[in-house]
């Protein structure tokens, strides 16, 4: 089913533009196959180098799980030229980068940091999101002082100086409470990550500059945010939307309570048409019709499951017209997909998903397919040339 770009603020009349405005030929509706081009190709763009892209993307999702590779490796490597996992971590201190949280956890630009800090004295996301207590800001204190004085520390030589015993964690098991500790003061932006060793955050200390001081830059910083998350994550319908700005008090969580305002400033200026009843939302400088109008490049991508594509659960069933769910957390016997299964990307087309190890310095893998395989041959010979470039991407044989 076709439908037209709404020409018009969707919280007002005030906003009547000609559609020819709004990156569309006004005769040439937009359809969902228009949106799925969109979502595929100004997401996976011309590969280019590791500091380009991050500068482009501006925040990277991370996950410890390697099924082969970790998330953010398995994202950067459809986008950097030549890129090899590890890559990011090897090169961190040189890319002008933090890890902090923004709509979930994972790297930053510096650029982008900057807008959220500095944060309000709360809990870590995953616990509850409540000012510290006084016991705790007295710790933080002496462990701030600690780190100054070392310059960079591992969490274990702190755990071996202050012995804080253990705590209950998000999860309901036991942590150190000095890793407790280290993860709140980092989200709070007292501590940042100055590399990591075997996986391990290495902390250092740190200071922000100053938040805004009146309504009207509070708003700027955070219209500057949502524009980043939509930046990333566009294509978006409307529900999906309003879920990303929500996730934002995560990233800002003084501006917890204007983040309602922020989500009506955000549909007022982005381009929005509905199609097959549904609102979609993207940036005002971006033409979905460049995009529908180039066929889709006849490559397989096999996705991690927090790449920026397929990223947004709800999206993807519109877009692919199937239920894709992340089981690495669901017992093995009631996973229909597999533990890591990498969504399988066909042109523009989601057909599939695989499930790759690495076992004795070779690749394996094996895949299903929401319907049949795609019978065409130019989908197994390029389904061969995604797994032989995994095999660079891992460094194994080929």
């Amino acid at each position: 089913m076709r439908s037209s770009i709404v020409a018009m603020s969707p919280s007002s009349l005030s906003g009547l533009r000609p559609t020819s405005e709004l990156g569309q030929d006004p005769f040439v509706p937009i359809t969902l196959d228009d949106l799925r081009r969109f979502a595929v190709g100004r997401s996976l763009f011309t590969p280019t180098t590791l500091k380009r892209a991050l500068d482009r993307m501006g925040f990277v999702q991370a996950d410890p799980i390697r099924a082969p590779a970790r998330a953010q490796d398995l994202t950067l490597r459809h986008r950097v030229r030549g890129y090899r996992a590890g890559d990011l971590e090897r090169r961190y201190s040189e890319l002008g980068l933090e890890e902090d949280f923004f709509v979930t956890y994972g790297f930053v630009t510096r650029r982008l940091q900057a807008l959220m800090h500095p944060r309000s004295e709360t809990g870590v996301p995953a616990d509850a999101p409540r000012p510290w207590p006084a016991a705790r800001r007295k710790r933080a204190e002496v462990l701030l002082d600690f780190v100054r004085e070392r310059g960079t520390v591992h969490p274990r030589e702190v755990d071996d100086h202050f012995a804080h015993g253990t705590v209950k964690n998000y999860w309901g098991g036991s942590s150190s409470a000095t890793t407790h500790l280290l993860d709140a003061m980092h989200y709070r932006g007292l501590l940042r990550v100055a590399r990591r060793e075997a996986g391990i955050r290495i902390y250092t200390a740190h200071q922000h500059g100053s938040g805004p001081t009146d309504a009207a830059g509070r708003r700027a910083r955070i219209d500057a945010l949502v524009d980043a998350a939509v930046g990333l994550y566009a294509p978006l319908p409307g529900r999906s939307l309003s879920y990303l700005v929500r996730r934002l008090r995560f990233a800002a969580p003084q501006w917890q309570g204007e983040l309602t305002g922020a989500l009506q400033r955000v549909r007022d200026r982005l381009l929005h048409a509905r199609v097959d009843g549904i609102d979609w939302y993207w940036p005002s400088d971006e033409n979905v019709e460049r995009f529908a109008r180039q066929a889709p490049p006849e490559v397989v991508r096999l996705l991690t499951p927090f790449d920026p594509v397929v990223h947004d659960r709800a999206r993807f069933e519109l877009l692919w017209g199937w239920i894709y769910r992340f089981e690495a957390y669901t017992p093995a016997p009631r996973r229909k997909r597999g533990y890591y299964a990498l969504p399988l990307l066909w042109r523009d087309r989601v057909v599939g998903w695989g499930n790759l190890s690495v076992k004795n310095g070779e690749l394996e893998s094996e895949f299903g397919y929401v319907e049949k395989p795609p019978r065409d041959r130019i989908f197994r010979r390029e389904l061969e040339a995604e797994l032989d470039r995994m095999r660079a991407f891992l460094r194994l044989r080929s």
